[in-house]
């Protein structure tokens, strides 16, 4: 018999620390493990290489969409035979000539979203890192409103990102804001690892 929530709630990883992305993944497992099925969005996020993505290929109810630009050493990365150098080809910047690229990943990542909070069949919905659409101003607040209030009682719904507007905050049950104390790269200088970071 198919496992169902007896509640679905909103809830919303922020803040500067490290952590939102994998605090929804380690939430991901144990649902998982509970039987319920677990469908992750990853808004602006293409790096082809994320230990995550390799874990879905053993858990048949977590689903892993990526919709973002590809890193240009996702094959090196992912055979081991390189590492994530933290070049920032696979994200939008401020001055990024490619904004229409970005622009066409986030409307097929919502239009995706829409389809996914529609299907009975799916539990928990994770959005990772929607906020970063927000922050380059291809989705707007109202938009978000919008999924939240489409989702059905039953669906859990989890957003991260940082810096999520107020009108989210409040339309959520959970807020848990990471806050950075100390941080390997920035204090050590210390870059990404496989199977910590990515």
């Amino acid at each position: 018999m198919k496992q169902e929530l007896e509640q679905g709630l909103v809830q919303v990883y922020t803040g500067k620390g490290k952590g939102k992305t994998t605090a929804s993944l380690g939430l991901a497992l144990r649902a998982v493990g509970h039987g319920f099925k677990v469908v992750v969005i990853q808004y602006m996020k293409g790096s082809a290489y994320s230990g995550e993505l390799f874990s879905t290929e053993r858990l048949p109810n977590l689903s892993i969409k990526q919709f973002g630009r590809g890193c240009p050493y996702a094959a090196l990365i992912r055979e081991g035979i390189s590492k994530c150098k933290g070049c920032g080809e696979c994200f939008l910047k401020d001055n990024d000539q490619s904004r229409d690229e970005f622009e066409e990943f986030v409307s097929y990542a919502y239009q995706y979203t829409q389809k996914v909070l529609d299907d009975q069949d799916v539990d928990i919905v994770i959005l990772d890192e929607i906020n970063n659409a927000l922050r380059y101003e291809l989705l707007e607040v109202d938009d978000i409103l919008r999924l939240i209030e489409s989702k059905n009682e039953k669906t859990e719904l989890i957003m991260t990102g940082r810096g999520f507007a107020d009108e989210i905050l409040a339309a959520a049950d959970l807020v848990t804001e990471m806050k950075a104390i100390k941080h390997p790269y920035q204090d050590q200088g210390i870059t990404s690892r496989r199977g910590i970071e990515y």
